[in-house]
């Protein structure tokens, strides 16, 4: 069973290792756990002391968030963790004007489904810093 929290309280390095499949320099556990416990906003997704998933969400409080992050581990991908992370951040977020991400092309039905719209955006990436 899956349960769904905002306490970071006990979170670990340890228990940030396994994210990132894929990505070309990922962050380590450490900058991780810096990462969460910086953010807004952030919901956990647990399947007994594993952590299987998070998101996390930046904001200014008063009308703007952007949700940089949304990662479910591959050994639990496809049940339903990732959409359900996204309706708690997002429900954390009802007070605010505006929430924003950005993703690849590929994943544009998966937030379109969720409710949210194509913006046209810009970014910088400096993959050296990780």
């Amino acid at each position: 069973m899956i349960s769904y929290s905002t306490d970071l309280s006990g979170l670990t390095e340890a228990d940030l290792a396994g994210f990132f499949v894929g990505w070309p320099t990922p962050p380590s556990p450490a900058q991780h756990l810096a990462v969460l416990r910086g953010s807004y906003r952030v919901v956990i997704a647990r399947s007994q002391d594993e952590v299987a998933g998070f998101v996390n969400m930046i904001s200014d409080g008063v009308l703007t968030a952007f949700i940089p992050w949304l990662e479910v581990r591959p050994s639990f991908q496809g049940q339903g963790i990732g959409t359900e992370l996204m309706r708690r951040i997002v429900a954390e977020a009802a007070h605010l004007y505006s929430v924003d991400l950005t993703c690849d092309d590929s994943l544009r039905p998966y937030y379109e489904r969720l409710g949210m719209s194509a913006l046209t955006g810009m970014g910088l990436r400096n993959r050296s810093v990780l």
